[in-house]
């Protein structure tokens, strides 16, 4: 006797929607769904990290709702300098919190902070 046979893990995976296995299962993959900016709330604010470093920091959208990879390339651009996205909290290099805010609430965010 094989030490998962009978469960779960020894059967190969399938589909939920056809059935078929997952290799030669030919459904489109699911919709990501989108919330639109004016129903999201970003909340920012400055951050000291190591040797006196100043951050700016944007929370509170959620990655599954929002293109965050693309958000922050635009924050980035618009500021001039690095950033990096940290689960769902966005972090851009320096004082920059009134051109975040701007860039923002013209995408249509509401801003907090």
């Amino acid at each position: 006797m094989r030490l998962f046979e009978g469960t779960q893990w020894d059967r190969p995976p399938r589909c939920e929607r056809c059935g078929e296995l997952e290799g030669s299962c030919t459904c489109p993959p699911p919709a990501k769904t989108m919330t639109a900016p004016e129903k999201q709330t970003a909340r920012l604010a400055i951050e000291k990290r190591k040797k006196g470093k100043t951050v700016t920091v944007v929370r509170g959208l959620s990655a599954e709702e929002n293109d965050l990879v693309t958000l922050l390339g635009r924050l980035k651009t618009a500021c001039g300098a690095g950033g990096t996205r940290k689960d769902d909290t966005l972090e851009i290099q320096g004082r920059h919190l009134e051109r975040v805010r701007d860039l923002l609430a013209d995408i249509g965010y509401r801003v907090r902070g």
